[in-house]
């Protein structure tokens, strides 16, 4: 069985920030050294890098040669918020198929960096600008993220005020949080954009569609965030378990619940210690875990993506970092949506748990 022994990331940081002049390697390269180092191990047979907005060139090659690991040849892939989980997801395969015994995986997005993007014209007209790739073949059925969410949150009747609750919550939870897990990259050493927020506040907050808020709503952020999947030999017994990871495809009108049918399909019911669910926007989150029965208690005890913001093939990555961190016992789970109608969730189990 595949197993997780160290993980890392830097700070998240709002796209224009401290790290705005970086790239991808620059984010990532640091935190594959950290993960290395913690684990006492100079042999990685393989880097597997999840990245949605760069303008491909394989970053999993570029971070490799950056960290020194030349002999790496690197896979990058790309499911938009999903694949920094699934990168470990595909560690985990490759381990437990035996076709590998030490691989790095997660996520590096650099939001600040990420390219313009033009559409050619096929009758040779002037190049069309576009903002967002289409997630799926049909028009009609590739809605915003913003408008699914809004849409989600009317069918499920959850309100302004419930999502600025969680918000509030999610903040709050994040200044208490112990920055051990980030490595300090261009000064910076905490996530940056954790505040005190009141509902006061909350209500001058612009609107971004129909109850969403720009409160509600995760910031677009730079950050990476790498871990060490390994197998049982090499392990010796540290770490996490990786007991088990799907991703689904769901409805791609409704993105924001995919999570549940995927943390359906690994995870039985029983007692969680602790659960980290990205919160790309509070709505999403809510809809996740009402809809996969996860206990409020357990979710995001260092607070979520609506405090730290999005760096999209990243934040799943993330997310198991933090699991790492924080899990001392017992099991977790962690789980992501991404546009298109896509759910991953992971499964892992503390040692002598």
């Amino acid at each position: 069985m595949a197993r997780l022994i160290a993980a890392r990331r830097t700070a998240v940081v709002p796209r224009g920030g401290a790290f705005a002049r970086l790239r991808i390697e620059d984010l990532a390269a640091p935190v594959v050294r950290a993960v290395l180092a913690d684990a006492g191990i100079d042999r990685v047979d393989e880097l597997i890098l999840s990245n949605a907005l760069g303008a491909g060139g394989n970053p999993a090659r570029r971070v490799a040669l950056a960290a020194g690991l030349g002999q790496v040849a690197g896979l990058t892939l790309d499911r938009q918020c999903a694949g920094g989980l699934d990168a470990i997801l595909l560690a985990k395969a490759l381990v437990d198929s035996g076709a590998a015994e030490v691989v790095l995986a997660g996520g590096a997005e650099s939001y600040s960096r990420r390219p313009l993007r033009l559409a050619s014209d096929p009758d040779g007209g002037p190049p069309v600008p576009y903002d967002q790739a289409p997630f799926t073949p049909w028009p009609d059925r590739d809605p915003g993220m913003a408008e699914a969410a809004e849409a989600l949150a009317l069918r499920l009747a959850i309100t302004r005020t419930q999502q600025e609750d969680w918000a509030v919550e999610s903040h709050a939870k994040a200044l208490a949080l112990d920055p051990g897990e980030i490595v300090p990259l261009a000064g910076v050493m905490r996530d940056a954009f954790p505040r005190r927020l009141s509902h006061r506040l909350l209500a001058r907050a612009p609107i971004v569609q129909g109850s969403i808020t720009a409160a509600t709503a995760a910031v677009a952020a730079d950050a990476a965030a790498m871990c060490l999947v390994v197998s049982d030999r090499i392990a010796e017994g540290r770490g996490l378990a990786i007991l088990g990871g799907a991703t689904v495809g769901g409805d791609p009108i409704e993105p924001g619940t995919a999570p549940v049918a995927a943390i359906r399909e690994i995870w039985d019911g029983a007692p969680l210690q602790m659960a980290e669910v990205m919160e790309a926007y509070a709505v999403q989150a809510i809809a996740v875990v009402k809809g996969a029965g996860l206990d409020p208690q357990v979710v995001n005890p260092g607070g979520g993506g609506l405090a730290r913001g999005h760096p999209v093939g990243a934040s799943g990555a993330i997310l198991a970092v933090r699991l790492f961190h924080g899990l001392r016992r017992g099991r977790g789970l962690a789980a992501i949506a991404a546009a298109g109608g896509i759910g991953t969730a992971l499964l892992v189990e503390a040692s002598g748990a």
